[in-house]
């Protein structure tokens, strides 16, 4: 097995938390019956790269980019092909969830908010009893990236399309610009530089 594909199956053990970066996200709202029955679809669901010549590209470009952030290679990559899948399943860009991701917790998948919120996307944990699955752990990459990348997409539908007010929704401060152009600042010269 070569160590990429060895990269995907490591389980870390531990739990380190810290502080997160940001405040509330995904987010004190309380859910509506519509986001409740979506996350709980997400949540239930399994099944991204189409070619393997373009995941190789897309995973070493943003490998680089991740590199200061993430040092473990293996943990890097695990993050990243996690990343694109639940983001394409999600249907949103893999490069917006690493703009969202990097603002929230910089990359810290431990991160634990003042809020407490949790995990890379910082996502709330009364999500958890809402849907019926208390059992889920929002500090492991593959169920946080899950919840957040469904939450960030349920509000960008709700918002028509409109970045920053779906940013704002997430973060808990919708009508506020700071969060929303933060992660656009973040996205626009990180991830999605050529």
């Amino acid at each position: 097995m070569d160590s990429r594909r060895r990269g995907l199956i490591v389980s870390l053990c531990g739990l380190a938390l810290a502080p997160a970066h940001s405040g509330l996200a995904a987010t004190v709202e309380r859910p509506d019956e519509e986001l409740r029955r979506i996350l709980l679809d997400a949540a239930s669901s399994s099944d991204s790269f189409g070619d393997r010549f373009d995941a190789e590209v897309w995973l070493t470009d943003m490998s680089r980019r991740l590199e200061r952030q993430v040092r473990d290679p293996e943990e890097r990559i695990r993050i990243l092909t996690r990343v694109h899948y639940e983001a394409g399943r999600a249907g949103l860009e893999p490069e917006l969830v690493l703009a969202v991701i990097d603002v929230e917790s910089n990359f810290d998948r431990y991160a634990v908010s003042v809020a407490g919120a949790l995990g890379l996307m910082q996502v709330m944990p009364f999500w958890l009893n809402e849907i019926g699955r208390p059992g889920d752990n929002l500090l492991h990459i593959d169920t946080n990236l899950r919840y957040g990348c469904t939450i960030l997409k349920y509000y960008l539908d709700k918002e028509n399309g409109d970045l920053r007010r779906a940013l704002g929704r997430y973060n808990g401060s919708l009508g506020k610009r700071k969060y929303p152009n933060k992660v656009i600042d973040r996205l626009t010269r990180k991830w999605y530089k050529g």
